[in-house]
């Protein structure tokens, strides 16, 4: 997963995500998704979403070594 279908994203899944202010680094945050913000079926970015910490970023991959909740 890449994180740019939005049919691939649910709640409850563990993701990484990249935070705005992080996109020039790249680092990553992981978290579980609360919310999928991106209405579009897809996104060359990755799907916006919001995280249970209240955090918003865009997927880009799950999150290695946990399970979708």
């Amino acid at each position: 997963m890449n994180g740019q279908n939005r049919a691939e994203i649910i709640p409850g899944l563990a993701v990484e995500i990249i935070l705005k202010q992080d996109q020039r680094t790249g680092k990553r945050t992981r978290g579980i998704v609360k919310d999928l913000l991106t209405r579009s079926a897809f996104h060359s970015r990755g799907i916006k979403v919001r995280l249970e910490d209240g955090q918003v970023g865009r997927v880009q991959g799950l999150a290695g070594g946990q399970s979708q909740g």
